[in-house]
């Protein structure tokens, strides 16, 4: 297997919104540089990087898959990312990996929401990219109604260096803007490329989008512009390399634009990513700290082969097969096979095995990978993603990827009792490869809940349980975790005597109970003078109080938000004890709460939707019938983000009603804000399911 060192390397995240024909781009792009015997298809489940079963059934990439290729003797290596929106959290560390991102976008549909959002991704990491208007072919293509929304979303960056041979099925080929000249394609789908004279009709076109590039260009240069003045053109090569300064500058955007299932215009974009993209060394260095925590000192290091090791543990695999896969960059040094590294961000010895490269689910051994390659081991036993592998005597620690506040939870139960352990150990490898991905346990409700993205996600991982590890599962919606509360200050009395013959029970306790404010918590106050109760025997009371509050009277939900003061009392010198008065308590508080005007609490979430402008009345409308509370509307590019406050009862089922409204062009987060009353006709209702259920009669007894 060859080696390449960090100028003859090329990392491209392939990106953009799902179904804009990203996995068909790279299997193109494989099969042109002689890796696939025949050009791989989503439809029918060839293709090397959409290789998951779940994948293959949905025909959409689920999760990042890398492949590599060499093209004029430059390694490339491609990161192929999901572009839906429960999964496209996945990009965000393929472009932390990247150094150039390849946007992908539909000659049918133009820009679209995840477009916009990956962008944004790629502006925080300052990253260069590329653009291919793909699906040219398509009947409805408008590869110039693409351009102008392109224009539209992102201004005067996106310019063509490609202009497109007809359209729909008359889409024969592309004309070089920088070199005049045409390239026609088979039509049999082999990359066979045929040079000729650009057709008459597009000449003026042509000549047009070559002065915009070169007055472009030439603005990023004051030499050029010098002579863009002087002279009122610039030279092939002068364009050439003004391109890439451009480009790297994050002036340009270059557009190409491609047929993926045709094989059209392909070989044309490997030119330019091996020509014009930056390999990893022209970044120059690397940025992290020299601590774990983010208010660690800054440092950079020098990308190179002679600098300490240190690589950046990206993403994991739980391969059923090979084990934990994790797939690392290496950020400077080198990383060889069989080579002990230190794990700085969980101060952990590993020692690795083989080092590999990665096609799709092929793992092909390599003796060492050099500064700025991407690369996978195995069976690590201290290493997850996010993770840091540096040289113990010069420490450096690279920042997480952040990844998304889940928006969507479902209470999972095994379907057998037997399945309980399994599911356990199964989810847990899954939570290592999915960090978008939630499992917990609700201490009210005790419900297992498992969080994700959006209901697709969660659909996913439930297969993934079933098909991988043998756990089949019933999803159902979590119960929401209500709480009570009192409204009014009153005083109650509880005595517990118990007389049986021989030794009695006697336990005697006088409480002020008092609401507190939202979020107040529980508050315990002993203001017993003398000894009145001994003070051995009064947390006992307070003990009493607070197994009570477990169990409200209303719907029987915990009781929170109250103050108890211990005012008064009584002892038998001989039949009190620990747990009379612990049960004074429980009967103090059982009827303070018949006094005290309880109340049913229901948890309020912030709530952030992000949609298309065409839709955000609509949005509105729905989440006032649903009880929000609009706080305020921004924009975010051609995005508007809607903010309001809405219970959490009714967002169960949200993304499916945001899915129907906006045809899965928006995306929303929740967080918890605060607990507020829940109106008394729902409250009738819960309550009423309370009784059915049994639960606060079985409480009582």
């Amino acid at each position: 297997m060859k080696i390449f060192t960090g100028r003859e390397i090329r990392n491209v995240a392939v990106v953009g919104h799902g179904g804009a024909g990203k996995t068909s781009l790279v299997s193109a792009m494989l099969f042109d540089a002689g890796l696939t015997p025949r050009l791989g298809r989503v439809d029918d489940g060839t293709t090397v990087t959409d290789y998951d079963e779940d994948e293959i059934e949905r025909k959409n990439s689920l999760h990042t898959s890398l492949a590599h290729l060499e093209w004029k003797g430059i390694k490339i290596n491609l990161l192929d990312t999901p572009g839906t929106g429960p999964f496209i959290h996945d990009a965000r560390a393929a472009l932390r990996v990247a150094d150039l991102a390849l946007f992908l976008v539909d000659a049918v549909d133009g820009v679209q929401v995840q477009t916009e959002s990956v962008w944004a991704l790629a502006d925080d990491l300052e990253l260069p990219r590329m653009i291919v208007i793909s699906k040219v072919d398509r009947e409805r293509s408008n590869a110039q109604a693409a351009m102008a929304s392109l224009k539209e979303a992102f201004g005067r960056v996106p310019l063509p260096l490609q202009l497109p041979m007809g359209s729909e099925r008359e889409f024969t080929g592309v004309v070089d803007v920088l070199t005049r000249k045409a390239y026609s394609f088979s039509a049999d789908g082999s990359g066979k490329m045929t040079e000729e004279p650009v057709p008459d009709h597009m000449q003026a076109e042509v000549d047009a989008a070559r002065e915009a590039l070169t007055e472009l260009v030439a603005e990023n240069s004051d030499e050029l512009m010098e002579k863009f003045f002087a002279e009122g053109t610039l030279s092939e090569e002068e364009m050439l390399g003004g391109v890439g300064i451009a480009l790297r500058e994050r002036k340009l955007a270059p557009v190409f634009f491609s047929s993926g299932i045709l094989n059209i215009g392909v070989p044309p974009i490997l030119d330019a990513i091996v020509t014009e993209a930056p390999s990893p060394i022209d970044a120059g260095e690397v940025a992290g700290r020299l601590g774990p925590n983010e208010d660690s000192p800054e440092i950079k290091r020098p990308i190179a082969d002679d600098q300490p090791y240190s690589a950046f543990v990206f993403k994991t695999l739980a391969d059923p097969f090979a084990g934990r896969i994790t797939l690392f960059k290496v950020c400077s040094g080198v990383i060889k096979s069989d080579m002990p590294v230190f794990n700085a961000t969980r101060n952990a010895q590993e020692r690795l095995g083989p080092t590999h490269i990665v096609q799709g689910k092929t793992l092909e051994k390599i003796a060492e990978l050099h500064s700025g390659d991407i690369g996978a081991v195995t069976k690590l036993r201290e290493t997850f993603t996010n993770d840091t592998f540096a040289d113990k005597t010069h420490p450096i620690f690279y920042p997480p990827v952040k990844y998304p506040t889940p928006a969507i939870a479902f209470a999972v139960e095994p379907k057998s009792r037997g399945d309980e352990d399994k599911l356990s150990i199964a989810i847990h490898k899954l939570l290592e490869e999915d960090l978008a991905l939630r499992f917990d346990r609700d201490p009210q409700t005790k419900d297992f809940l498992l969080s994700g993205t959006g209901q697709s996600h969660i659909e996913v991982v439930v297969n993934r349980l079933k098909k991988r590890y043998g756990v089949e599962v019933t999803l159902k919606l979590p119960k929401v975790p209500y709480r009570e509360t009192i409204r009014k200050r009153v005083e109650s009395h509880g005595r517990h005597k118990k007389q049986t013959g021989g030794r009695g029970q006697f336990g005697d306790a006088t409480c002020v109970f008092e609401p507190l404010p939202r979020g107040g918590g529980y508050e315990w106050v002993d203001k017993i003078f003398g000894g009145v109760i001994p003070q051995n025997l009064r947390p006992a009371v307070e003990k009493g109080i607070v197994e009570a509050a477990h169990t409200g009277p209303l719907a029987g939900y915990p009781v929170v938000d109250f103050r108890v003061e211990l005012i008064d009392g009584s002892v038998h010198p001989v039949d009190s004890d620990e747990l009379s008065f612990k049960l004074a308590g429980r009967k103090s508080f059982r009827q303070a709460m018949e006094q005290a005007n309880p109340v049913l609490l229901e948890p309020v979430m912030n709530v952030e939707v992000v949609t298309p402008q065409d839709f955000a009345g609509d949005i509105m409308g729905d989440l006032n019938s649903r009880r929000g509370r609009i706080q305020g509307m921004d924009s975010r590019g051609k995005q508007q983000v809607i903010k309001g406050k809405v219970p959490l009862a009714e967002l169960l089922t949200y993304q499916s009603t945001l899915n129907s409204i906006t045809g899965a062009r928006a995306s929303y987060t929740m967080g918890f804000d605060h607990y507020d009353e829940v109106p008394a006709l729902i409250a009738q209702k819960i309550i009423a399911e309370a009784k059915a259920e049994g639960r606060i009669k079985a409480d009582e007894e």
